[in-house]
């Protein structure tokens, strides 16, 4: 079998439910890929994600580059290049960048990220 290479370069960029922008790398859309998916995020100087929660999917995040806070259900965390953060099923979270570059992390979601299992659970803001 032919390996499935996918280089983040040739990778869209959109905005998530949450307000991240992602280049999703590898998942069931554009690859043989059932169970997961991977995707960068950017969080921009200043920037924090929508407090949410993913009905049925875990999520681990790695820090590439940048610092900031991750909040799950409740409980805040300063993170950094090199950390990993596990995010249960179903557990509310959202993560500010506290830094002066982008926050920039790997997101591995199991199953796989769909717009449609987010659930926002906190207001938009403007």
């Amino acid at each position: 079998m032919k390996p499935k290479i996918v280089n983040i370069k040739e990778c869209e960029s959109y905005i998530t439910r949450d307000g991240s922008l992602i280049r999703e790398i590898l998942a069931p859309r554009n690859s043989s890929l059932e169970g997961l998916s991977l995707a960068e995020a950017t969080v921009s100087v200043g920037g924090t994600t929508i407090e949410h929660y993913h009905e049925g999917t875990e999520e681990i995040y790695y820090i590439l580059s940048g610092q900031g806070e991750i909040v799950i259900e409740g409980q805040g965390a300063s993170v950094r290049a090199g950390d990993g953060i596990v995010i249960p099923a179903g557990a509310m979270h959202k993560i500010q960048n506290r830094g002066d570059d982008d926050l920039v992390f790997l997101c591995i979601c199991a199953p796989p990220y769909e717009h449609e299992k987010t659930v926002i659970t906190e207001s938009k803001r403007l």
